[in-house]
């Protein structure tokens, strides 16, 4: 998409590989440097199994186990046999394995290492308030906690302007050179 896009791309809730290798959802820094240098913009989830190596690992077994439960019930279903539970598996998954405690410093960590490695007009925040079943660090619950980010992100030295930038304004930028592109291929 970045190479065959003729104008700047994002990529929303695209956390670094970097920090958690294996979980595929996320992007490399090569791909990160690619949209970086299409003028495009990488935003930073906040559920913590895009942020946290621990919580990433977890979500990965779970799939491993949900996957290995559907063959077992394919084949039991073909054999005439009962299916097993899979509301009960997943009540059971998540008793044995909460959510691992995860901080604001790993959203911080995370925005830190893009904008080192491709300049913090490429680095923008892709929340994740619907569809991570409240697995978010404790201190980024809701968009009332943005304050929260802000002097998170104020203590380790960005600038006001670079962090309207971070909150909006990177994504603002490349929707309004997206805009004016299709405005000119009519």
């Amino acid at each position: 998409v970045v190479k065959l896009s003729r104008v700047p791309v994002i990529a929303s809730q695209s956390a670094k590989h970097h920090f958690t290798p294996g979980f595929e959802r996320n992007i490399s820094d090569e791909l990160a440097r690619a949209v970086a240098a299409k003028g495009g913009v990488i935003q930073i989830p906040f559920g913590i199994a895009f942020v946290s190596r621990k919580a990433a690992d977890d979500l990965q077994a779970y799939f491993s186990a949900s996957a290995a439960l559907q063959k077992r019930n394919i084949a039991a279903q073909a054999a005439g046999k009962p299916l097993e539970d899979e509301a009960a598996f997943d009540k059971q998954w998540r008793i044995d394995h909460p959510n691992p405690a995860t901080d604001i410093g790993a959203v911080l960590d995370q925005i830190d290492y893009a904008a080192k490695l491709i300049g913090v007009d490429h680095v923008g925040i892709g929340s994740d308030f619907d569809g991570v079943d409240g697995a978010l660090p404790q201190e980024l619950l809701t968009a009332a906690d943005y304050p929260n980010l802000v002097a998170g992100l104020q203590a380790r030295g960005y600038k006001d302007a670079d962090i309207r930038k971070i909150l909006g304004g990177n994504l603002l930028r490349v929707w309004t050179e997206v805009e004016a592109s299709a405005g000119s291929a009519r």
